[in-house]
């Protein structure tokens, strides 16, 4: 299986539930994920994990957002997304000013702070658009989908699906989270994603082995071999 590496994603954000929950949602997405309450180990992780990109709280104990975003801007290269509640318009361009590519406040819906994160991610050139598993490749920037050496048809939706299903190699993954991360909504009709997932394995299976399969009760998974 030919795996494309994935961006890694550093997390300093001291809510602890805001913490856990974009921590899931990124790596729902397919991201290498480190997540810190605090800058105290700022340096240290930029360092040792290298962070493609910083999720930046503003309101931190010890060193704020502000701060801890010129330790980024001077030991690295990685894209800053800021968080905060704080929606002044002096604050906004301090952080902008100071080097930041996005800010996002409070309170946010998770699947817009991953499409930012992965919006920064394209600037800056630190995703990767295509992955290959066995004979499929996916290029999520040119619309592209082989298989076995076959161009797949597919819609926007079903390359939206198949590139989240793709971040997910090997990893069962529930109706709830594809509504969340393809759809961006939680309550839409699971049929929904029934109907799209049975429409795209029919399209793969028409040139090569099942890649896309059903795990009862629990989901999906997008591997090689049987379930």
């Amino acid at each position: 299986m030919g795996i494309v590496s994935v961006a890694r994603i550093l997390i300093v954000e001291d809510t602890e539930a805001i913490r856990a929950a974009v921590r899931s949602a990124l790596r729902d997405n397919g991201y290498e994920v480190l997540a810190r309450p605090d800058g105290r180990e700022l340096e240290a992780d930029l360092g040792q994990f290298r962070p493609d990109l910083v999720v930046l709280d503003i309101m931190l104990p010890g060193r704020d957002g502000f701060q801890l975003l010129e330790v980024v801007r001077r030991a690295s290269n990685a894209g800053v997304v800021m968080l905060t509640a704080r929606d002044g318009v002096p604050d906004r361009l301090r952080g902008l000013e100071g080097g930041a590519d996005d800010y996002v406040l409070k309170p946010f819906v998770l699947a817009e702070l991953v499409a930012r994160v992965g919006a920064v991610l394209r600037r800056l050139g630190r995703t990767p658009s295509a992955v290959q598993i066995g004979d499929l490749l996916v290029d999520a920037d040119s619309g592209v989908v082989l298989y076995a050496g076959s161009t797949i048809d597919v819609t926007a939706t079903e390359l939206r699906l198949l590139c989240y299903l793709a971040a997910q190699r090997g990893r069962v993954v529930s109706k709830t989270q594809i509504l969340t991360s393809v759809w961006g909504y939680e309550d839409y009709d699971p049929n929904l994603v029934e109907v799209h997932v049975s429409a795209l394995r029919r399209k793969l299976e028409a040139h090569g082995p099942r890649l896309l399969h059903t795990v009862r009760g629990l989901g999906y998974v997008l591997r090689v071999g049987a379930t």
